[in-house]
């Protein structure tokens, strides 16, 4: 990887927003809106054990389709099940690119990991908010 790279870090939209109960079922659009606001800060400041910038991509699906992209975080909307692209950005990533997944499908974590591709479970990009 080059220097002047960043680090391509694919968020699994719904398995993120998932991992909180906090209602987000009832509005599935606006719970992935608040997920791609709230990782615009790790673009330039990076992840933990990841220091920025890096290039984020959020995959979102179903309901979910149609959020707009913002400076920082780049969404990509699936047309079926946002497992299969997550794991088929993860699993090709540009050349001289690395790669890291926060919250791999079942399964993806295997899949993309045969290419150098690092997979972190949701609390990574999605901490659980204070008790």
């Amino acid at each position: 990887m080059s220097d002047d790279a960043a680090v391509l870090v694919i968020v699994d939209g719904a398995n993120v927003v998932g991992s909180v109960p906090d209602g987000w079922w009832r509005d599935r659009h606006g719970a992935a809106v608040r997920l791609r606001d709230a990782l615009v800060p790790y673009a330039t400041d990076g992840l933990p054990g990841l220091h920025g910038p890096v290039e984020l991509v959020l995959v979102v699906e179903g309901a979910a389709r149609g959020v707009a992209s913002v400076a920082g975080v780049r969404v990509d909307s699936a047309p079926g099940s946002g497992d299969g692209r997550f794991a088929g950005r993860g699993a090709a990533p540009p050349p001289g690119r690395a790669c890291g997944g926060g919250s791999p499908p079942r399964g993806g974590g295997a899949r993309v990991g045969g290419v150098g591709a690092r997979c972190v479970g949701p609390r990574t990009v999605r901490p659980l908010p204070p008790a």
